[in-house]
């Protein structure tokens, strides 16, 4: 099957703060799902798994990019 991702789709119910995380995660040359794999692992203690480095302070607009 064509372009079938390796992982199902999951949802979960973010506020605004996820625009922030998005650009927060590109600052750092990197997106938001690699980060949140990332904190899973982590937080799960698979062996290897590092906490993901914070970025330094952004500003926080609260709104969605136009």
């Amino acid at each position: 099957m064509p372009n079938a991702p390796k992982t199902p789709a999951r949802q979960i119910r973010i506020g605004d703060e996820w625009y922030d995380f998005d650009a927060a995660a590109k600052a750092q040359g990197t997106d938001r799902a690699t980060v949140i794999r990332n904190f899973i692992a982590w937080y799960l203690r698979q062996p290897g798994a590092k906490l993901p480095e914070r970025p330094d302070k952004i500003e926080r607009s609260g709104e969605e990019p136009s």
